[in-house]
């Protein structure tokens, strides 16, 4: 009698450690499946961010000479980078909405990683963007003074009055 008591009690053990082993990964899925929704509206914000301090540039870039100004101009009306990392976005998203519940717990950490590199190279990039639009704004603001302490003989065509 007390062996099958003992076999009842130790059933009852090993289901009761595999239900709160069930439960556990549950919770990290559904951890890692919010991380992963997180990250990728952080990254969206950034690349709004970007566009919007890309357009903000324009305006310092319109007042450096042409000549000096092209290539700057260029990348700055390129959409094109934003847009292809919007829409490898939109794939992660898909990816989530479609393979998130089934995918094992090494996929959704593994995504969440890349996402996360992603998300902090974009953050770098920024800021070096951020940087290099302030050092812009300085030297052409230092030109255009020198500029004007020009005699007009010496001044670009495009700078004269």
């Amino acid at each position: 009698m007390p062996s099958l008591i003992t076999l009842f009690g130790l059933a009852g053990l090993v289901l009761a450690f595999l239900l709160l082993w069930w439960i556990v990964r549950g919770r990290r899925r559904d951890r890692s499946l919010r991380r992963l929704l997180d990250l990728a509206d952080e990254m969206e914000s950034l690349l709004d961010l970007s566009q919007v301090r890309m357009r903000a540039l324009q305006g310092v870039v319109g007042r450096v000479p042409r000549d000096i100004a092209a290539v700057a101009q260029a990348s700055i009306d390129s959409t094109l980078p934003v847009r292809e990392a919007k829409r490898d976005l939109l794939q992660h998203r898909l990816w989530i909405k479609h393979h998130g519940q089934a995918a094992r717990q090494s996929e959704l950490d593994a995504a969440c990683a890349a996402l996360g590199r992603a998300r902090d190279r974009l953050a770098g990039e920024l800021a070096a963007l951020d940087r290099a639009g302030e050092a812009l704004a300085e030297a052409t603001e230092a030109s255009e003074q020198a500029a004007q302490r020009e005699p007009a003989a010496l001044r670009r065509p495009e700078n004269r009055p």
